[in-house]
């Protein structure tokens, strides 16, 4: 029996892909790994894979869920899966990246700095382009969402760089 994450949701299947010495492709590696919950306690994170560069180095054997990751991984790459559980909100956040962001089960709010709202529905997809935002689950279930981060510059408003605002950095 598979352990379930700790939002309740099953586990996710990690499949990896590389080269034999002959060049051919092989499946490098397999698991099934639940989310844990995060310090916070309004979710529960999962890390996938990282890369230390953009573009990515398809040649770098090292396997990217061992690199140190925080939200962003600075001139790299991160996907990670995120369980927003039931009736909780992510802190108000902006990051030098950009993000997309796939809902897979449930759904989410999202909320702009100026206080807009809009429903992100299963099977919904967000373009988080560097803007100030915060998630919210206002349903009674947990909403699985698989987040793709890749560095970006800073947004320039007026020429001036907007700073980032990581939720790790309000600790």
């Amino acid at each position: 029996m598979t352990e379930l994450s700790d939002s309740g949701l099953p586990p996710v299947q990690r499949v990896v892909t590389g080269h034999d010495a002959d060049g051919r492709a092989i499946f490098k590696s397999e698991d099934v790994t639940p989310t844990r919950m995060i310090p916070s306690g309004d979710a529960a994170f999962l890390l996938l894979w990282t890369t230390a560069t953009v573009p990515a180095d398809n040649n770098d054997e090292t396997d990217g869920r061992l690199r140190d990751a925080g939200l962003t991984l600075n001139q790299g790459s991160v996907i990670r899966i995120v369980d927003m559980l039931p009736g909780k909100e992510s802190p108000m956040h902006r990051t030098n990246s950009i993000d997309y962001g796939i809902v897979m089960s449930g759904e989410v709010e999202l909320e702009l700095d100026d206080g807009r709202k809009t429903t992100v529905r299963e099977g919904g997809v967000i373009i988080q382009r560097g803007t100030n935002h915060l998630w919210r689950n206002i349903t009674d279930r947990p909403c699985r969402i698989a987040f793709i981060l890749i560095e970006a510059p800073a947004y320039r408003h007026d020429g001036q760089p907007l700073p980032e605002d990581k939720p790790e950095d309000k600790h």
